[in-house]
C-alpha cells in the first residue's frame, strides 16, 4: 500500500487507512478515489497529491 501527501497542506492520504470521514474505505488505492474527492484539511484536488517514495 503507498501513501500519497499533498502539495499545499502535507496532508497524507495512506492506502491503508483511507479516509471513512470522507466514505473512503480502508484499503482503497489512491487511483481508485473518486476524481472529485478533495484534500480533507485543506481542500486541494486529487491531482495536487504527490506519492511519498520510501
Amino acid at each position: 500500500m503507498r501513501r500519497y501527501q499533498c502539495r499545499f497542506c502535507s496532508h497524507v492520504y495512506d492506502e491503508r487507512l483511507g479516509d471513512p470521514d470522507s466514505g473512503i474505505a480502508p484499503g482503497t488505492r489512491f487511483e481508485d478515489i473518486p476524481d472529485d474527492w478533495m484534500c480533507p484539511e485543506c481542500g486541494a484536488a486529487k491531482e495536487d497529491y504527490d506519492l511519498i517514495e520510501e
